[in-house]
């Protein structure tokens, strides 16, 4: 039985199962079920819309078809960032805009007819949010800016305004406040109200209140004077806190504006990515060759491409030959060679040469957009750290509340005189300072600018979970093949057993390599067609995993593989080949042996050059205090001639596919935070089993599905990169939480007057609204120096 998932033979008996439908399924990890299960979705009606969703920055859970507030926190929502599409018509309800299908029909909910959906913009809710909240602030500051004036003669008796009487002033100061409360700052009453329904309390709660307070205080001062104690008036007046309220809400205001724009810098490296996309492509007819939008070029069209004109979509030269600057993918800078039969990536850019590709990708099905997917999703996933954040956050409005009740309380009670005006004023700063938004953007930030710089250096995050384990890993894992090394193996020395022709030798090994699908089975057959020699069918193929392939050739047995598969087969080995053979592997090449029947044919020596970038890549990784094992099911010799040329710290070889997952185990069990980095099938087990999973780019699906991080270029300087990134993410949002929490931890009290019997100190509500603001623009601010990092 296999793992659906990684593709692992399990054993029923010990196997984690689940049954879905009457059918039972089974896997080799608690991983796996949880991959699987996640996947499982009926199939159904209509549903919610996923060509436009808004999402809450903080609570990804959140989601609306269209803009509009946070149930939970008040925050604005945002666009979720739109796949590439491929233009099919969407229809949707009149009345109900959540419902959508891609086919003609009756809306379930209102039973009216589907209609198609007309698109919006991507940028339009962003836009509208940051410049609706710009019209408020600016009519707000020349609203509030009067009051202001008006109440400085109240705070500073040098400065009277002669011609204006109290009256006057008060009316005149309710009538300008008025506006800029309800109109301007509208939407924090309106949020707090939500808020209070959904029973989640948040910042705009806070400042509902706050504000409120301030307001109805100061408005029934000026229209109902005879009802307040003289308790609350100071030389015959009532004290007026209009100018409280307008400031702090021009201040909150001002301090969302920034934010928006900041925030929507966040998802700027997204928006990079959906504008590399080609718009047109050439494709080529029987009649010619025509211009048309990459939209509707289908599998299996033939495309021309140009020198300076970018790859229209994923797949394969078919004719020509170039370079490609690749570097919008994976972050390199040096051009790629393409020649006839090597893959294409759409949105790279062709240089120097003409050819015709023929397409294998569209749509969502191409590297660009799968990109773009990873990244959407795993800006809004939550990193484990945050559950920290969350907690705090989940008592804190009601805390701050508790403290402010407690603060009006004391002051009115044991407070100068006027105690009332003390008690008043001190709670409302209270209310304002506290600042549950800067503890709940703290990681959702740096999540989204860490994966978004990522991307742009070819780095592909699953969620936030892999950010926040990549940074403890202690023990790098890595395959031998295609990542230390070139992975472009060559046959570089042959040599026979007595009395066997080069020829025949090679045409064993070459029609043997034929149906094979190792790494090394190109170099052997690429060497026997450079000798001009003839590749034959074979009957009865069989690949022995970790051993070699065998089959029938000309009615004789053949084989070819590793020394203990071929002495399985025959004793008689020459000792003058196996000295040989062991010169070679301490030379690190691979020695592949050669049989028929039950004789010896010979041997042949494979190189794969170590890449230029592998030894620099493993000393980052040593200064990083990282320990790296190689991985290979090459013989010891070879592995350990590569490892002391490389300084590595540890190698396992000769090993079979599941026994990378065992070492995973073990290495684990001793303590070890793992990093395993593969690229085919075999390697999805451990890549499940390990702490974090690498995928090399040029690997297969089932890798990438089982890895948390996925490198477009597969080498190791992608997981240096991939380790520095994470460090950097995970030092950034322990610099915000920081903030976040000293800012709270230290600026309610003082807004509740603990420093007023030591130094006398006090904080006025409109300075309590200035620093709010500024802890959340604080903290988006520093998530943005992320962008500048050097990986």
């Amino acid at each position: 039985m296999k793992d659906p998932v990684c593709g692992m033979e399990v054993n029923v008996q010990e196997a984690q199962s689940i049954e879905i439908d009457g059918n039972k399924y089974y896997f080799c990890s608690q991983r796996c079920l949880d991959k699987f299960t996640q996947k499982q979705t009926v199939p159904s009606e209509p549903k919610i819309s996923k060509g436009q969703e808004y999402i809450c920055p903080m609570h990804p859970d959140v989601v609306s078809d269209k803009p509009g507030d946070c149930p939970k926190c008040g925050m604005a929502l945002e666009l979720k960032v739109p796949q590439l599409s491929r233009g099919k018509t969407i229809y949707t309800c009149p009345m109900h805009p959540e419902i959508e299908q891609d086919h003609p029909g009756e809306c379930p909910k209102c039973g009216m007819a589907l209609e198609p959906k007309s698109g919006a913009s991507d940028n339009e809710g962003e836009d509208n949010e940051i410049t609706r909240l710009a019209h408020k602030f600016w009519i707000g500051f020349m609203l509030g800016l009067p009051v202001f004036l008006l109440a400085l003669e109240e705070m500073i008796p040098a400065f009277k305004l002669e011609f204006i009487s109290h009256q006057v002033s008060s009316w005149l100061q309710l009538i300008l406040a008025t506006p800029v409360i309800f109109w301007a700052g509208g939407f924090f009453f309106t949020r707090a109200w939500k808020s209070i329904i959904n029973r989640s309390l948040n910042m705009f709660t806070l400042i509902a209140i706050g504000v409120g307070a301030a307001y109805f205080y100061s408005a029934a001062a000026v229209l109902f004077p005879h009802i307040f104690p003289e308790t609350l008036k100071m030389e015959g007046k009532l004290g007026l806190y209009f100018e409280a309220g307008v400031v702090i809400t021009v201040l909150v205001i001002l301090g969302q504006y920034l934010e928006a724009r900041a925030r929507a810098q966040t998802g700027q490296a997204i928006k990079a990515l959906l504008g590399l996309a080609a718009k047109k492509a050439h494709r080529v007819t029987d009649s010619g060759e025509e211009e048309v939008d990459v939209d509707h070029v289908q599998k299996g069209d033939l495309l021309r491409v140009r020198p300076g004109e970018k790859v229209p979509l994923d797949g394969v030269i078919t004719d020509g030959k170039s370079t490609i600057d690749e570097s919008m993918i994976s972050g390199e800078p040096v051009p790629v060679e393409k020649n006839q039969g090597d893959k294409v990536i759409g949105a790279t850019v062709n240089q120097t040469g003409t050819f015709v590709m023929r397409t294998e990708k569209v749509g969502s099905e191409t590297l660009l957009s799968q990109i773009v997917h990873m990244v959407a999703e795993a800006q809004r996933s939550r990193a484990p750290i945050q559950g920290m954040a969350d907690k705090v956050a989940g008592i804190f409005v009601p805390v701050v509340i508790l403290i402010a009740v407690v603060t009006f309380i004391i002051w009115s009670l044991w407070g100068p005189q006027p105690a009332m005006a003390y008690a008043l004023v001190n709670a409302i700063a209270v209310l304002i300072i506290a600042c549950p938004c800067a503890l709940g953007l703290a990681t959702p930030m740096s999540i989204m600018v860490g994966v978004g710089r990522g991307a742009q250096s070819g780095i592909l995050i699953k969620n936030a979970e892999a950010i926040e384990k990549t940074e403890k890993i202690t023990h790098v894992l890595t395959d031998k093949t295609g990542t230390l090394t070139e992975g472009k193996p060559k046959v570089t020395v042959l040599e026979l057993a007595d009395g066997i022709e080069v020829e025949h030798l090679l045409s064993v090994a070459g029609s043997l390599e034929k149906s094979s699908e190792h790494p090394l089975a190109r170099a052997v057959l690429d060497y026997a067609k450079e000798k001009q020699i003839e590749i034959k069918d074979v009957q009865n193929f069989d690949s022995v995993t970790g051993g070699g392939v065998k089959g029938r050739l000309e009615g004789q047995e053949v084989y070819l593989g590793k020394y203990k598969f071929i002495a399985e087969i025959t004793q008689d080995v020459p000792q003058v080949l196996q000295e040989k053979a062991a010169a070679m592997q301490e030379k690190a090449q691979t020695v592949v042996w050669v049989a028929q029947d039950k004789m010896i044919l010979g041997i042949l020596g494979i190189s794969d050059p170590i890449k230029k970038t592998t030894p620099q890549a493993i000393k980052e990784l040593h200064d990083l205090g990282l320990k790296v094992v190689m991985l290979t099911g090459d013989n010891k010799k070879t592995a350990q001639a590569i490892a002391k040329e490389l300084n590595i710290d540890d190698v396992r070889a000769e090993l079979e596919p599941k026994d990378k997952q065992e070492i995973v185990i073990e290495l684990t069990h001793k303590g070890a935070r793992v990093l395993m980095a593969g690229d085919g099938i075999n390697d999805a087990p451990a890549l499940a089993q390990a702490e974090v999973g690498v995928a090399m780019g040029t690997g297969t699906d089932v890798a990438i599905e089982s890895a948390g991080i996925t490198l477009v270029k597969g080498d190791l300087n992608g997981i240096v990169k991939a380790l520095k990134l994470s460090r950097s993410v995970m030092a950034n949002i322990r610099q915000n939480l920081f903030f976040a929490f000293i800012y709270n931890a230290l600026g309610v009290p003082v807004a509740a007057g603990v420093l007023y019997p030591f130094i006398g100190l006090l904080l006025s509500p409109m300075i309590a609204g200035a620093a709010m603001s500024f802890s959340s623009v604080s903290v988006v601010g520093n998530a943005l120096r992320l962008r500048g990092i050097r990986l």
